[in-house]
């Protein structure tokens, strides 16, 4: 019989790449994680590792167990989920992955109502990109993922996930109140981006899927941009826009903290992100995280109240 624990490092070799990078998610030592996995091939009669320089790679043995593997561990949480559903309190520990501007404004009040409904849930909250966030949740580093999606950047949901939509959050033009780069004469109630070809903008870095998106937006208007500031930071976004030294692009969302200091102008098309929640297949059933769905979506309908626009 093959062992799950021996598997589950197998599948996390197959994610994470080095025995190194197990051992330090897992807290072991390599020399450990190496001997476990050299008693897994022991049990299942094929090789399953080979060599690689200083390194090892999964054999075509390796990598049709780790398939297996992930079907064991899917249906081991479907059994914890069952478990944790059987009693009448939701309790536990569950680690959320997220990024800025939702936890800005959706996951405080998503905490006020957890705490109240819930007392005995714990959430650990990490604050961190979409797309690191997904690769955590498939490598069991977290266990909830708040993603976005930008218009026209759809992708397939990763293998083994389960996506649940929160909101669309619409998309607009920040402009200094004051100064060469407010409002110009002539606009209406949409933006006509073909005339800021020679303004500054402050923009994600170009790596990360919403700075691709405006640049690619600037791009279909005519123009490169000039992006003088790279950062994923909206409230320096925002503040930079404030102060004029640049033009960005910022959600509605942001704005359920604090009212605007700069003039919102709608884009063309009025395009807006999705903004939604994964979990691995296996847990989607679990009290633990139909309770934390279930108040994010209260602290997007608060959001939704409270947008000071």
């Amino acid at each position: 019989m093959l062992d799950v624990h021996r598997l589950r490092l197998l599948r996390e070799l197959s994610r994470r790449g080095t025995l190194a990078a197990v051992a330090k998610a897992l807290s072991y030592s390599p020399s450990a994680v190496s001997q476990q996995l050299a008693l897994l091939e022991a049990e299942a009669g094929v090789a399953l590792l080979e060599k690689v320089g200083r390194g090892v790679r999964l054999t075509a043995q390796g990598r049709l167990l780790v398939d297996h593997a992930d079907a064991v561990l899917q249906r081991l949480e479907q059994a914890e989920a069952d478990l944790a559903a059987s009693v009448d309190e939701v309790a536990g520990t569950v680690r959320v992955a997220s990024f800025q501007s939702v936890l800005l404004a959706v996951v405080p009040v998503a905490l006020d109502h957890l705490r109240a409904a819930h007392p005995r849930l714990r959430l650990e909250i990490t604050q961190a990109e979409p797309e690191e966030s997904f690769a955590a949740l498939l490598a069991h580093d977290v266990d909830l993922v708040l993603g976005e999606q930008y218009p026209g950047m759809s992708a397939a949901p990763a293998p083994g996930v389960a996506e649940e939509d929160l909101t669309y959050d619409e998309m607009r033009l920040a402009l200094p109140a004051e100064g060469p780069w407010t409002v110009p004469a002539g606009w209406g109630r949409t933006a006509d981006l073909t005339g800021l070809a020679a303004a500054p903008w402050v923009m994600d870095p170009v790596a990360a899927v919403p700075g691709r998106w405006l640049r690619d937006l600037c791009r279909d208007a005519g123009f490169e941009p000039d992006v003088r500031f790279e950062t994923p930071d909206l409230v320096l976004h925002a503040h930079l826009v404030e102060t004029g030294h640049a033009l960005a692009v910022l959600p509605d969302l942001l704005w359920t903290w604090g009212r605007p200091r700069v003039r919102l102008v709608r884009l063309p098309g009025r395009p807006a992100r999705r903004l939604y929640t994964g979990v691995r297949r296996g847990s989607v059933a679990h009290p633990a995280v139909l309770a934390i769905r279930e108040a994010l979506r209260v602290g997007v309908a608060t959001a939704a109240e409270r947008r000071l626009l």
